[in-house]
């Protein structure tokens, strides 16, 4: 009997894995070998869900919320969005301009599928988040690199986004704190390139703030969206799972003009429709929670993380790290380690090194090529101090010689 032959998609063909997820996977096949590795390659914390919020969730159960919910999101989540758009950012939603899906990565791919169609551009800010780039390219995108690097902090320049602006430019994504660098837009910043992008009211501009309260800026978080010039160009995507440590409950949300939200209801739809329905309760709960109670002291803690990676990394020679004012990464340089031979495994790019990293130190790390700049690795301090201080004295042990 002849054989069928069987062909994957063209579009499954070209969609590159996630690195982080992939070095993921690696750190686990090597602990159940009984091998020693600390992981500081996934965008997780530590700390569990708060108690108010995994109570509200037994609750819900108990009150039998198992059904179907509306594929927006149950009204009274859409109402605590909204409170909390208008608390933390003074920005003024409705219901009808909120979306709840199956996370902000869910959101991100929900907004470039209704916005963005075969060729029309998409400018991503490098460094980047791994799935900006393939997000865009399964709505059949065109990615616009911007590269960035140490010298300004991984921040774009309003001359540098007038320059990369193309009659097909569609959208820009970014993040801002930022996942891999930590860098955080200053007010004055994101004015200078709101200014820019009024001037052309056919970009829109996805702004992806998930780590909105992991901000060790005096200043605090500033949302692009605030500026009136650009309101109706812009999509806030947001979520529970970074600051109220719930990423494994898969909430995302965006705030968008209001028939980009319709577009978005409709299209996920026919994806998902309605996201889990004891997750969405537990989310009013977070979200109508004070996060000086709630989320404050974890930032106090990730705010002591970051002082001892920072001290540490300062010590690894060839290492050059800038301060990240947000989120939970380290972004250093490791450009001077480029080309050179190490205990017999040469080192050509920043994959090589981590690859490296994990075989001599028992490290896992994301390599930076993956988030758009080769020089650099990723490393997430959403770990305790006594695991960072013995990852770090491991990075150090296997890069001197």
């Amino acid at each position: 009997m002849e054989k069928t032959s069987t062909k994957l998609s063209g579009r499954i063909e070209r969609l590159e894995p996630s690195a982080t997820l992939a070095m993921s996977a690696k750190v686990r096949e090597l602990k159940a070998q009984g091998v020693d590795v600390i992981s500081l390659s996934l965008g997780e914390t530590d700390f569990f869900t708060p108690d108010v919020v995994k109570d509200a969730a037994k609750k819900a159960i108990d009150d039998n919320y198992s059904f179907y919910s509306p594929v927006a999101g149950y009204p009274e989540l859409k109402k605590a969005v909204c409170h909390k758009f208008k608390r933390d950012n003074n920005l003024t939603y409705e219901p009808s301009q909120v979306v709840v899906s199956t996370g902000a990565k869910n959101s991100i791919y929900n907004v470039m599928q209704v916005l963005v169609d075969k060729g029309d551009e998409v400018l991503v800010p490098a460094p980047y988040w791994v799935s900006y780039i393939e997000i865009v390219k399964l709505a059949e995108g065109t990615p616009v690199v911007m590269p960035t690097d140490i010298s300004t902090n991984y921040k774009i320049t309003p001359e540098q986004l007038e320059a990369a602006i193309t009659p097909r430019t569609k959208a820009i994504i970014y993040s801002s704190p930022s996942n891999p660098t930590g860098a955080v837009y200053t007010r004055e910043e994101l004015k200078a390139l709101a200014e820019v992008l009024a001037k052309h009211p056919n970009v829109y501009i996805i702004s992806d703030e998930i780590y909105e309260h992991i901000n060790f800026t005096p200043e605090g978080h500033t949302s692009i969206a605030e500026f009136p010039e650009v309101y109706n160009q812009t999509i806030v995507i947001n979520g529970l799972a970074k600051a109220y440590a719930m990423t494994g409950w898969r909430i995302g949300f965006i705030g968008a003009p209001a028939w980009i939200a319709k577009a978005c209801d409709n299209f996920q739809g026919q994806v998902t429709s309605g996201t889990n329905s004891v997750a969405q309760i537990a989310a009013v709960t977070a979200l109508l929670a004070d996060p000086e109670e709630v989320v404050k002291p974890m930032v106090e803690v990730f705010a002591r993380r970051r002082e001892l990676v920072l001290k540490g990394l300062a010590e690894i020679p060839g290492f050059k790290t800038d301060i990240p004012y947000g989120a939970f990464y380290a972004f250093p340089d490791i450009s001077e380690y480029k080309g050179k031979t190490l205990r017999g495994h040469k080192i050509n790019t920043s994959d090589d090194l981590c690859m490296y990293l994990l075989a001599e130190a028992h490290v896992g790390l994301v390599a930076g090529s993956s988030f758009g700049n080769d020089n650099c690795i990723r490393l997430s301090y959403a770990a305790s101090e006594e695991v960072l201080s013995e990852a770090i004295r491991r990075i150090k042990e296997a890069l001197t010689e």
